[in-house]
């Protein structure tokens, strides 16, 4: 177990008592766009919550008007994909370097779903471009009625390469709209995205969308740190891979989390019909 403390320029953490991390993006001057300040907080942060025993869910939310107005283009500019081709310069090994890039982005957005804490995002206005890699990388995805999505990656000439179109459709299970809305940019609304199973539930305003997302996640912080984590583990674990992977897996790691004293802990306080209190991870 690690207790560490969350200091960042862009991102404000807060850990309660109970076990509950609210991480906000706070760039709100910018609309929340993804610079790469923001993105690198994104996966030292999720790293550092994987490693910390006291947290045991996380809120994930945004500050201002929007969840992001997806990645910061000025900059993104004056980076590797504003940078024109010197025709000096050997392709193969500039692209070296630029896959380099790529995967350093995309490990940070990833630190999200290898981070064993739950995750729950939590949408209100605009969530475009990488803001659907984020919430992809969620666990459970509540919205505000005023939320909107956009893959817009297409609308600046590119593919989405940091997790959109490898997590959105096992996240919703329909393959046709996935391609419609990822080949056209189109804006799908928060009752539609609730309609495909992208969220699980929208409330009237950000306030009431934090609200319940904070709920869920207190309910998540008071079940057995060693269940939970064992479960989202095996959950991801299960989806990138077949049934009976899936079930062999599962085998091999229950028998050493079975040996945790949580499972007799929460069947003595079942069986006497009271709330078990289980220590951090």
């Amino acid at each position: 177990m690690e207790n560490t403390s969350y200091s960042f320029k862009i991102l404000k953490v807060e850990v309660a008592e109970n076990g509950v991390a609210h991480v906000e993006v706070h760039r709100p001057e910018a609309l929340n766009a993804y610079s790469k300040q923001t993105w690198t907080e994104i996966g030292e942060c999720f790293a550092q919550i994987k490693r910390d025993g006291r947290v045991r869910s996380v809120v994930l939310s945004a500050a201002g008007r929007m969840f992001t107005a997806g990645l910061d283009l000025k900059e993104a500019l004056t980076g590797p994909l504003g940078k024109k081709a010197d025709p000096q310069e050997d392709a193969a090994r500039r692209g070296y370097y630029h896959r380099l890039f790529i995967l350093e982005f995309q490990d940070a957005i990833s630190a999200i779903e290898t981070c064993d804490k739950p995750v729950i995002a939590v949408v209100h206005g605009g969530c475009l471009g990488i803001g659907i890699d984020v919430i992809s990388a969620c666990d459970i995805r509540v919205a505000s009625e005023d939320a909107y999505f956009m893959v817009k990656e297409v609308d600046i000439g590119m593919a989405a390469d940091i997790g959109t179109l490898q997590r959105l459709p096992k996240v919703v299970g329909n393959d046709s709209w996935v391609r419609d809305v990822c080949y056209t940019a189109r804006r799908v609304s928060a009752k539609e995205a609730m309609a495909v199973g992208l969220l699980s539930r929208v409330l009237p305003t950000k306030e009431e969308a934090l609200g319940a997302a904070t709920e869920t996640a207190r309910a998540i912080a008071s079940k057995s740190p060693v269940a939970v984590v064992s479960t989202k583990h095996l959950l991801n674990y299960s989806r990138d891979h077949s049934v009976r992977e899936g079930l062999e897996y599962t085998a091999l790691w229950n028998t050493l989390a079975h040996n945790s004293h949580d499972m007799a802990t929460a069947v003595m306080a079942s069986l006497k019909k009271k709330q078990a209190r289980f220590p951090n991870l």
